[in-house]
């Protein structure tokens, strides 16, 4: 199995190296495009379609048959989803026409902003078994907006985190950035890292 990893608004996989290191020293080929930073404030609807597009081009060489496990944070997950069935809509509450890829067979999710499927049917095409995880006290993307993805037609073991935050999901967060004190980050990621593998691995 393939490990797609679909970074963030950053662009910067190496902010996840220990997560993509673990899937590599176990003998699975990882694939981690990185992207120019995205600000939300400023982007474009081309600079969101932009990461969808890119994963699909750094699968070009993968072979129509294999399977792929994407894992995805933030912006990286609603791309992750998109690959797998999922119709974003816009502000405008019109469909929006994104990539999809049939080889997606599996998809952890962390902090994915959700919102953007809460039209009906949106997620009606999303039928791949879904990790997914949100932080307690995250700001950018609610506990609450994610739920939205129960909706979808696929096994959704959804996790809601105590007292993380949007970026308590990153092994390198931005600089400036301080967990709240209930937020135990060097225990944290290592469980995240060992329940991302037996996800993506089992069965």
């Amino acid at each position: 199995m393939i490990v797609l990893f679909a970074v963030g608004g950053g662009g910067d996989p190496e902010r996840h190296r220990p997560l993509l290191d673990h899937f590599t020293a176990r003998g699975h080929q990882v694939i981690a495009p990185s992207f120019p930073r995205l600000h939300p404030q400023e982007a474009t609807w081309d600079d969101y379609l932009a990461r969808p597009l890119g994963l699909v081009e750094a699968l070009r060489d993968v072979p129509a048959d294999e399977e792929v496990a994407v894992i995805g944070h933030s912006i990286g997950a609603w791309s992750a989803l998109c690959l797998a069935g999922a119709t974003p809509w816009s502000k405008e509450r019109e469909p929006l026409d994104v990539p999809r890829d049939p080889r997606v067979s599996r998809l952890v999710l962390y902090t994915p902003p959700a919102g953007w499927f809460a039209a009906p049917g949106a997620l009606d095409g999303v039928r791949t078994p879904m990790l997914v995880y949100v932080g307690e006290l995250d700001t950018f993307v609610p506990a609450s907006e994610v739920e939205i993805l129960r909706a979808a037609p696929a096994e959704v073991d959804l996790r809601v985190v105590p007292k993380a935050g949007h970026f308590g999901f990153v092994h390198v967060p931005p600089p400036g950035m301080e967990d709240d004190p209930g937020f135990d980050r060097a225990a944290f990621l290592p469980q995240l890292v060992d329940e991302t593998y037996a996800f993506v691995t089992a069965g």
